[in-house]
């Protein structure tokens, strides 16, 4: 089984990485994917970001709506700093049958060859990338990158949907009705 990593820090999971998501499990290029909730970054400002445990929580509700999407919390056990390659290898470990593959925008491309061991995720694992506005694919398509020519694109980001949450803006339709309603119900971004 082949299993797409979508990993992120999902602050919140929003539209847009649901639409990610639900599209790459139905590309036929791999059997599921799994939403990987990325540890809080130590040099981000955490006042205003959600635990572990809510962002998880948050995935988990995108993920039921989904065929073939699941959540995963294996950073949540690995050391930090956690790099890409070194959950890779962590996955292969428990999961021996399986293939990965990384999920990532063709904006996080552009900074890709600067990821710690980014050629051997490349080589040993492979990359799909879904387009980004204002961030073209490039024409050719190296050995290891699916590109995902012609998916649909979508301009919302999580820093957004917090400054609309702290400006007491209504986020329906930015993200999911359920992630909303648990966003209000555990006052999450204020």
């Amino acid at each position: 089984m082949t299993i797409g990593i979508y990993g992120g820090s999902f602050d919140p999971i929003h539209t847009g990485h649901a639409m990610v998501a639900n599209f790459v499990s139905q590309c036929n290029i791999v059997d599921e994917v799994w939403i990987m909730v990325s540890r809080r970054n130590p040099l981000k400002e955490h006042s205003t970001l959600a635990s572990d445990n809510h962002r998880l929580k948050m995935a988990e509700i995108v993920a039921e709506k989904c065929d073939k999407v699941n959540v995963t919390d294996i950073e949540m056990s690995l050391p930090v700093p956690s790099y890409t390659y070194d959950t890779l290898l962590e996955l292969k470990k428990l999961y021996p049958k399986e293939t990965f593959k990384i999920i990532i925008g063709s904006d996080s491309l552009q900074n890709f060859h600067n990821w710690r061991n980014s050629e051997k995720i490349q080589k040993e694992f492979g990359l799909i990338v879904y387009p980004r506005p204002g961030y073209e694919l490039p024409v050719t398509e190296p050995e290891g990158m699916t590109f995902l020519n012609g998916a649909p694109e979508f301009g919302v980001s999580s820093s957004l949907i917090r400054e609309y949450i702290q400006s007491d803006w209504n986020i329906n339709y930015f993200v999911p009705v359920a992630v909303s309603e648990y966003i209000e119900e555990h006052k999450l971004y204020k």
